[in-house]
């Protein structure tokens, strides 16, 4: 990465523990944390089923967006407000906390009111007025790493949320731009531990936008757990063929539940290869 002396707050020297987060009954950065849910909520039935799906197969948070930053300005925009008293109705049925992006910094305070966890995505990384925006608020802050962005440009605006005031920031390594096409992104893993050497905060990854691809997204979050992520951000849909965004990235409910069957193996596994060398190194 390059010297770290312009990070302040973000760098692991500035904070002696690791950053951890609690959203409702989890702790970000010490529970392993699986958010899922819809790329858009489209309607109640569909927030619902889903919301209902993924908390059955043991997910601890609920996303979907109800603003949707679209490459052609013909696609499906979003529901507004309408999504997210949506997704508050999900919340007090399912009891899953919500996680849905902000893209304009004049949004923020009236999004605060239906949300636990707000989203900066990909696109927004560097939109440094509304990373100051989030930094004034009382809401943890999912950070996406930009797709053309180096771990220095991502930690340096988690620093402009953090240097406003809100400590609570997750990052995402959700995939960067490369000359592979045969993916919708390249999943950049190396990212995980070297966030681990620089910075005190949780990251996660998402391997749903990384890959594109349905048949990729089990073996990259097995590998991203591998790597020592904190958690992982995947999309979810009731009935996929039906989506009316990312409908070729999106699990349905049989293929989240048998995903998280081996997600939760393989931590385990790790948990108890982790407490194996931890005792091994006390004797």
């Amino acid at each position: 990465m390059g010297n770290t002396e312009n990070l302040k707050l973000t760098s692991i020297e500035s904070h002696l523990n690791k950053t951890t987060i609690k959203v409702g009954d989890v702790t970000v950065g010490q529970d392993f944390v699986v958010i899922a849910g819809p790329c858009a909520v489209e309607s109640e039935e569909q927030l619902m089923k889903t919301a209902e799906a993924v908390k059955a197969a043991g997910a601890n948070m609920l996303r979907g967006g109800a603003f949707k930053p679209r490459t052609s300005p013909y696609d499906f925009q979003g529901l507004g407000l309408k999504a997210l008293k949506l997704l508050e109705k999900a919340k007090k049925k399912y009891g899953l906390p919500i996680v849905t992006e902000v893209l304009d910094s004049r949004d923020v305070t009236w999004i605060c009111e239906y949300v636990d966890i707000l989203q900066i995505g990909a696109r927004n990384m560097q939109n440094f007025a509304l990373l100051k925006e989030v930094g004034k608020s009382s809401k943890p802050v999912l950070l996406k790493r930009g797709m053309y962005s180096t771990l220095k440009e991502w930690l340096n605006c988690a620093e402009y949320i953090l240097s406003e005031g809100n400590p609570n920031v997750i990052l995402c390594e959700r995939g960067i731009r490369t000359f592979e096409t045969y993916t919708r992104n390249t999943l950049d893993l190396s990212i995980v531990p070297a966030v681990r050497e620089v910075t005190h905060l949780p990251v996660i990854v998402d391997p749903s936008h990384a890959t594109g691809r349905l048949g990729l997204i089990k073996p990259m979050s097995l590998a991203a757990i591998a790597a020592g992520v904190d958690g992982l951000i995947i999309e979810v849909h009731y009935k996929p063929e039906t989506a009316l965004s990312d409908r070729d990235q999106q699990l349905n409910p049989e293929q989240f539940k048998v995903l998280m069957r081996d997600v939760l193996s393989l931590k385990n596994f790790m948990q108890t290869l982790s407490n194996s060398n931890n005792a091994s190194h006390s004797n």
